[in-house]
């Protein structure tokens, strides 16, 4: 019986020709860009993040208060409102209170900012009485450089003028309208028309990527996030009322009051960074308000220990061990997202972090890189 050519090996052939089971194969080691490829792709969306920051920015103040209004709108789907009534409901609300807050803190904000120098000027003796030790000492040191080096060294001062112009004011205010605008419409689009787009972008994504990106999964990221961000906000505007009743209590009128209690609810999106400034605010209004060294200490004592006990015990209880990043990561955040956009930057840092970390510890293979942010 002859045997056929396709079921025995030929005599004498090589070991690797034989036919062999492709699931048998070990998996093709997955390519790997070049570290200086990784680099200046990195860099190169920090050049672009920061560049861009006039388009970048109001898409991401409209995502974060979008996450913030969707748990509202979710809750008022409950009561059978359709989601394009809910949104314009949540909106109202934001841009009316806003409206409202704004209206009671222009009067107050304009009045410290017209006498900030006059003020300064008046807290300098104040200052100078707490530095005079510091003070005699740098003089000490001088004298001492003189006699040993001469006295040929003169100081030399440079006084620059800064020219006003006019139409400066004319050319900003409308791009900071048009931002405005552009945010609370972006808001708004966000809350009404952000699920069917995220579906309809998950379903773009091809085989291996669909099965990981569920649309189920991203819903409950998106809940986590707009929970954190919903409760974060709260917590953080609590903080700012119990510090202005504070301040009240204080003596302090209540326009005054609502301008320190908002600052504080927005200094306090900013861990360690946000409170510092706060810290230093506070000693200063102090300073300048009273006359007596402790009580004008007390503002910045007592917002110190509000601080304390929302970070160290209520926001711990709130929100649980997920929601925790670690020091040095905020830290970094908070230096490469102020340096990119300000302000804005730290207020959106950890909302962003926080984004970052409910994303990896749902994606499969990248829990690790979650656990690190801890």
């Amino acid at each position: 019986m002859i045997t056929p050519p396709d079921s025995a090996p030929t005599v004498g052939a090589p070991a690797d020709a034989l036919p062999s089971d492709p699931r048998a194969q070990p998996p093709l080691p997955r390519p790997r860009a070049p570290v200086s490829l990784v680099v200046l792709a990195t860099l190169a969306v920090g050049y672009t993040l920061w560049a861009a920051q006039a388009i970048v920015l109001p898409v991401l103040l409209a995502v974060f208060l979008a996450l913030v209004g969707n748990p509202l709108i979710r809750g008022l789907q409950r009561i059978y409102m359709p989601r394009f009534l809910g949104a314009v409901a949540v909106m109202c609300l934001f841009v009316g209170g806003t409206t409202v807050l704004g209206s009671q803190l222009v009067e107050p904000a304009s009045a410290w900012f017209k006498s900030a120098p006059r003020e300064l000027r008046q807290l300098a003796p104040k200052l100078r009485s707490l530095t005079k030790p510091v003070h005699d000492a740098n003089e000490m040191a001088e004298n001492f450089a003189r006699a040993a080096g001469g006295d040929s060294s003169r100081r030399r001062e440079v006084t620059r003028t800064v020219q006003d112009d006019p139409y400066r004011t004319l050319t900003t205010t409308p791009k900071v309208v048009a931002s405005v605008l552009a945010v609370v419409l972006l808001t708004f689009f966000f809350m009404v028309y952000g699920e069917n787009m995220q579906r309809h972008a998950i379903a773009l994504l091809p085989g291996r990527q669909k099965k990981k990106f569920t649309v189920d999964i991203l819903i409950s990221i998106e809940r986590a996030v707009s929970r954190y961000v919903l409760t974060i906000s709260i917590i953080n505007a609590l903080v700012g009322l119990v510090f202005a009743g504070l301040m009240m209590v204080l003596k302090f009128p209540i326009a005054d009051a609502l301008l320190w209690g908002t600052l504080v609810a927005l200094l306090n999106f900013a861990p360690y960074v946000g409170p510092m400034i706060g810290m230093v605010m506070m000693a200063i209004v102090g300073m300048v308000t009273f006359d007596d060294v402790w009580m004008s200490l007390l503002p910045a004592i007592l917002y110190l220990g509000l601080h304390t006990l929302e970070g160290q015990i209520i926001t711990p209880i709130v929100l649980g061990r997920q929601m925790r990043l670690s020091p040095l990561v905020l830290i970094l955040a908070l230096m490469v997202f102020g340096w990119l956009w300000g302000m804005i930057g730290l207020l959106l840092a950890v909302p962003l972090l926080v984004c970052i970390k409910l994303v990896l510890a749902r994606v499969e293979g990248l829990e690790g890189w979650a656990r690190l942010m801890e």
